[in-house]
């Protein structure tokens, strides 16, 4: 297993940086508050590619996304689509199609474990980017707001797929009608996230977990990762099927035989992802 700490490649508008297995993705406009142009979706189209590059060639086991500065991601940079009287208004749809939803799907799509690191708002498309995500741990000053309703917008970038099922449809409608701001330690406490820790100790937790998951057994993280984000079109018998499969794959992976062979010979396992 490679554990190349060179990034991948420069860029404008984000950072990329591999180490010992853990791919860092970090949203670079601070003057921004991270917000998404053209320029930074097809930046980080490039950068997930290279992430599943590096997943294929056994470099990259774990995916970390955060932001630069003061903010996660506030959303879409509206400057990149001011509309001035009398223009003729945005096809915004078009850029849903075309921008936020390949990004979600395709951070759906990573076969190892992707972590929201939010160090600080998270507001519009970036709250439900981070959202996407499959653990989320927030600093205590970070917060989360969905701002379309404002806007006369809609929650895209899954919003309305995801919110209601983390939190029920009462707490949803509030957050995407009223489009309030909701703490870190608020969206821990609904189960919107997974944990809310100190400003300071936001990174290194991050790290620490990332660490963790990148010497685990990747193969079977993508299996879980797969079954658990996938169950909501299953009956309850047929996901018992769908277990039934997935058990059988990972039976017959590497990661089994050397966790069964760490385990009898009472040895810390060397997972390989395979």
């Amino acid at each position: 297993m490679s554990t190349g700490a060179a990034p991948t490649r420069s860029f404008e508008t984000i950072c990329l940086s591999v180490e010992a297995g853990v791919a860092t993705l970090t949203l670079n406009r601070p003057e921004r508050l991270n917000s998404f142009n053209e320029q930074m979706h097809a930046e980080v189209r490039e950068a997930l590619a290279a992430v599943r590059a590096g997943r294929a060639d056994g470099s990259v086991r774990v995916l970390v996304l955060t932001g630069a500065g003061r903010g996660f991601c506030a959303g879409q940079d509206l400057s990149d689509r001011a509309v001035a009287a009398g223009d003729e208004a945005p096809d915004l749809g078009s850029s849903v199609e075309r921008n936020y939803k390949p990004l979600v799907l395709a951070l759906r799509a990573l076969e190892l474990p992707v972590i929201a690191a939010v160090n600080g708002v998270a507001a519009g498309a970036g709250a439900n980017l981070a959202l996407a995500c499959d653990l989320v741990f927030a600093a205590r000053s970070a917060s989360f707001i969905q701002s379309f309703a404002k806007l006369g917008l809609i929650p895209d970038t899954g919003g309305t797929w995801i919110l209601p099922r983390l939190l029920g449809p009462a707490r949803a409608l509030g957050l995407a009608l009223l489009g309030e701001k909701l703490s870190a330690e608020q969206a821990e406490q609904w189960g919107l996230i997974w944990q809310c820790v100190d400003d300071e100790a936001l990174m290194p937790t991050v790290r620490q977990v990332a660490s963790a998951l990148a010497q685990g057994p990747t193969f079977g993280y993508a299996q879980t990762k797969r079954l658990l984000w996938t169950s909501d079109r299953e009956s309850f018998e047929s996901q018992l099927d769908r277990e039934r499969d997935a058990m059988r794959v990972c039976g017959r992976s590497r990661d089994y035989r050397e966790g069964v062979t760490a385990f009898m010979e009472k040895r810390a396992p060397r997972f390989t992802g395979e």
